[in-house]
């Protein structure tokens, strides 16, 4: 099981670059090469950041992508949350769908407690964090 994803792990990359860069835009192009992934795809993970408000667009000539908040205010849960969806570990580990001792498992109780420190762990890692 992969905690991050190959799209949030590329999107911390480009944000880190774009927050070192220090320019008003920042088009894929230039991130491409240093995050290591294929432009088109890049591109992407920059759309869907930016209808998740972590990215402001660009359009035209000098166009490109920028940071929609400072650095310290984008969290790594915002980004697992706009590329992953909700970072779930506590499913059952033993079968692919919910078993009627759902409610009962001890297993899954201990489970909870261990993804909320987690959650709350990965909340307070920033762009800023990672430059």
């Amino acid at each position: 099981m992969k905690l991050i994803n190959r799209e949030v792990d590329y999107a911390a990359r480009a944000l880190v670059f774009m927050a070192r860069a220090n320019k008003p835009t920042v088009p894929v192009a230039q991130m491409q090469e240093t995050v290591g992934a294929a432009g088109p795809f890049l591109r992407k993970i920059m759309q869907k950041l930016h209808r998740a408000g972590v990215l402001q667009a660009v359009k035209g000539k000098g166009g490109g992508f920028a940071l929609a908040r400072a650095p310290e205010n984008i969290r790594l849960s915002d980004l697992i949350s706009a590329l992953q969806g909700p970072l779930r570990l506590n499913d059952c580990v033993v079968r692919r769908k919910l078993c009627r001792d759902h409610e009962a498992c001890a297993l899954r109780r201990r489970m909870e407690g261990i993804e909320a420190r987690l959650l709350a762990e990965i909340a307070t890692v920033t762009v800023k964090d990672l430059i």
